[in-house]
Order: C-alpha cells, then sequence, then structure tokens
C-alpha cells in the first residue's frame, strides 16, 4: 500500500472506510476501500472475501471495477477505480430533485448493472443512493457488494441483515428468507420517486415504522408476509400497523407523470412474485416511448458486458 498517497477520505460505513488515493508511480487516482477491523473479525472477514468473490466474476459497463486486492497485518484492501460523486451526492446538490433525462439515463444504466447480476444469479441487496456512483461523463457504476450473494439454491435460505431499511422490500422486513431477485427491483422503485422529488419514498425510522410507510401508500401485506411478520419473534406482541386511510403514490406524487407512477408502481409490488424482471423494465415506456433506450444503447454499443478476465487479472498486494 506504500505506492499510493491519500488524497482524502470519500466516505465512512459500518465496516470500513474509502479513501480517494493516487498511484505514486503512475499517477492514477483510485478508491481505496479499508476494511476497519481485521480478519480476526468473523463478520468483517466475510463481507471483504464475498465483495472480492463476486467482483472478481463479474465485468460490466456499470458495475465498479476492482482492480487490485491487498492483504495487510490481517487487514483487508480493495482498490477500485475512482469515480467521481454518487447519486447521493446529486441529491444533496439538488434537494428538489434531479433534470427527469438525468434521472431516465442514471435509471437505465442501473437497472442494466442489476440485470447484469440478476442474469449470473447474483443480487446486490444493498442498492441505494451511496452505492450508485456516477462519473463525470454520466455513467452509472453500481459499488459496495459487502452484502451481495449468489442466490441460493432451492431449499436453502438467506439469514444475513441485507438493505438499508428504506429501500427494503417487505419480504427482508418481515423475516422471510427465501427471497430473490425481485428485492433489487423493489429498490429500483424507491430510486425512481426519490431521484426525481429529492424525498425518500418509505423513509421509516425502525422496521415496523418503514412497513406502515408501505402499507399506507401500496395497502396491506400479502397473507404470506403477515403470516411470518407475526411469527417472527422480532416482532412479538407487536401488530401489523393499522392504515385507516390510503395515500397512493398517485396523489402523494401528483405532480409526476403517470408514466413514472406506472413504472414505480410495478417495482413496487407488495407480492415479489408480481415484480417484474429488469429485462422487463429496460422495455417500459419509460425508455422506449421516445426511442431513449435505442439512442442509450447506441452509446454504450462500444462496451460490451461480459465476464471479468481470468482471475491472474488481479494482482494480490502485500
Amino acid at each position: 500500500m506504500e505506492k499510493y498517497e491519500i488524497l482524502g477520505l470519500v466516505g465512512e460505513g459500518s465496516y470500513g472506510m474509502v479513501m480517494k488515493c493516487r498511484n505514486k508511480e503512475t499517477g492514477r487516482v483510485v478508491a481505496i476501500k479499508k476494511f476497519l477491523e481485521s480478519e480476526d473479525d468473523k463478520m468483517v472477514k466475510k463481507i471483504a472475501m464475498r465483495e472480492i468473490k463476486l467482483l472478481k466474476q463479474l465485468r460490466h459497463e456499470n458495475l465498479v471495477n476492482l482492480l487490485e486486492v491487498c492483504k495487510k497485518k490481517k487487514r483487508w484492501y480493495l482498490v477500485f477505480e475512482f469515480v467521481d460523486h454518487t447519486v447521493l451526492d446529486d441529491l444533496e446538490m439538488f434537494p428538489n430533485g434531479l433534470d427527469y433525462n438525468k434521472v431516465r439515463k442514471y435509471l437505465y444504466q442501473i437497472i442494466k448493472g442489476i440485470g447484469f447480476c440478476h442474469s449470473h444469479n447474483i443480487i446486490h441487496r444493498d442498492i441505494k443512493p451511496e452505492n450508485i456512483l456516477v462519473s463525470c461523463s454520466g455513467i452509472i457504476k453500481l459499488c459496495d457488494f459487502g452484502f451481495a450473494r449468489t442466490l441460493a439454491a432451492p431449499g436453502e435460505a438467506y439469514t444475513d441483515y441485507v438493505a438499508t431499511r428504506w429501500y427494503r422490500a417487505p419480504e427482508l422486513l418481515v423475516g422471510d428468507i427465501k427471497y430473490g431477485k425481485a428485492v433489487d427491483v423493489w429498490a429500483i422503485g424507491c430510486l425512481v420517486t426519490e431521484m426525481l422529488t429529492g424525498e425518500p419514498l418509505f423513509p421509516g425510522d425502525s422496521d415496523i415504522d418503514q412497513l406502515y410507510h408501505i402499507m399506507k401508500s401500496l395497502g396491506n401485506l400479502i397473507p404470506r408476509h403477515q403470516e411470518l411478520f407475526y411469527k417472527n419473534p422480532l416482532f412479538a406482541g407487536v401488530r401489523l400497523p393499522e392504515v385507516k386511510e390510503l395515500d397512493p403514490l398517485e396523489k402523494r406524487y401528483s405532480k409526476l407523470s403517470v408514466t413514472i407512477i406506472e413504472f414505480a408502481k410495478r417495482c413496487l409490488q407488495t407480492d415479489p412474485d408480481k415484480r417484474p424482471s429488469c429485462s422487463e423494465l429496460l422495455q417500459s415506456d419509460l425508455f422506449n416511448k421516445d426511442c431513449f433506450a435505442e439512442s442509450s444503447n447506441l452509446q454504450l454499443l462500444s462496451r460490451k458486458p461480459g465476464l471479468r478476465e481470468p482471475a491472474s487479472f488481479f494482482r494480490y498486494i502485500c
């Protein structure tokens, strides 16, 4: 790590910090994720190894590029390409929301990146504005794959904590351990209105409050999720919120177009089996009414998605 000069702190999270650095030999600016605890911490080691493993498998225009991996004094460092800012930075700069065409451009690339992960049976599980990088030329890069994982085989279950609460699907909130790609699609639905208005869609301050926000907009949970809620020991003695009057999306966001509202509602089906796939979302009117998708594809034609180079491409340094 001695070959890198630290230029500043980019951000901090529960398990690590990201620093902007410059390679002293080449001058290249990179982002280095430093995990806060050593690999003796089993959770940190698990998250670090998962992120390394998955990013080695995937190469796509809209996924952040892992350049090097280093373990020094039992601490992991991941070296990534540096990308200018995040969607969260954009929203902080424009608190009333982003331009409609910019949102479409961002959203189209987000869905393509997530769809590529899904095509390789990988779910991200933590899609949110701060995990969506934006280059100075407007190219989107999904990052932070610490909670991503390969889809469980039939009969297997997930047990890990996933997703920041505001973007967490109902099945995650009630403790369903058999979920799938639809959790990422739900997060896309949460992003749409937030990017256009600057307001988080479901800003719950607890899991039960999160469920209330969802039910107030979308109605009751499906029977399976209601049953799981009452079987979950975390909610022992608690009843599902009672919503006396709905505040549907079309009423709450009356200034947004019907196309936007319908797109969001498709993603936000409370029944995960009814949520569309990413490939279906890319065929929606939001992207195809004015040849938007066609022009976007032409711009990205020179960079075809595919699997990453063999593992030897990645350098392990000490």
